[in-house]
């Protein structure tokens, strides 16, 4: 028996991915898509401080 059967073994190595080259078009809609990002968590982050929308009543 073999000192390594008991243990853990090690995990595989992943394959390296390769450099995908981004041309004009993929660099504008990249950097569109973080402007939306940023611009919906400053409106949730806007929308938290101000409560509820409407204002309410007595539910029946």
């Amino acid at each position: 028996m073999s000192g390594r059967q008991g243990g853990k073994l090690k995990p595989l190595k992943a394959a390296k991915k390769e450099k995908v080259e981004l041309d004009d078009d993929d660099k504008a809609f990249k950097e569109r898509q973080k402007k939306e990002q940023a611009e919906l968590k400053a409106a949730a982050a806007n929308a938290g401080k101000k409560g509820p929308l409407a204002g309410g009543g007595i539910k029946k």
